[in-house]
């Protein structure tokens, strides 16, 4: 078993959640969304991200936890998620942590409103809960299917 795992920390509603840093490409700033008429809410639009077309998914609006009001602390971590690339909109990426997975526990029900298929886990910081994200399952295939067409278009 592995000693710890690396993941990036970031903020949505003044809560810690983590993405595995293997799945992370890079961390950006937010800069000139284009809409996309007719996406689902959550699709915010897409960007130009080294020459490949982006779908950027407000992940608060995913996880039905509100909307990132986008400030100067926004970013969008970009993710490879089944072959194709995301950005992921959050309020703000805070940092690179090592976690023991001894200290991760199984997920509840809902924690925060979040339903539990979103999450691989909670870990348990000194200080604080992280919650970390299950990528795997943030869209469904029909979702995955629509991010797929935005992309081919």
């Amino acid at each position: 078993m592995k000693e710890f795992s690396k993941v990036i920390v970031f903020m949505l509603n003044n809560q810690k959640f983590a993405v595995d840093i293997q799945q992370v490409r890079s961390i950006e700033r937010i800069h000139n969304i284009t809409e996309i008429p007719r996406s689902s809410q959550f699709i915010k639009g897409i960007l130009e991200l080294r020459e490949e077309i982006t779908p950027i998914i407000d992940l608060k609006d995913r996880l039905k936890i509100g909307e990132v009001n986008q400030s100067s602390e926004s970013r969008v971590i970009v993710v490879s998620f089944n072959s194709i690339q995301i950005g992921l909109l959050v309020d703000s990426a805070k940092d690179v942590i090592n976690v023991n997975p001894n200290k991760i526990t199984s997920t509840p029900k809902y924690i925060g409103g979040i339903s539990e298929m979103f999450i691989k886990g909670v870990a348990k910081l000194e200080d604080d809960l992280l919650i970390l994200l299950d990528l795997d399952h943030i869209l469904s295939l029909e979702e995955f299917n629509e991010v797929e067409e935005i992309i081919d278009t």
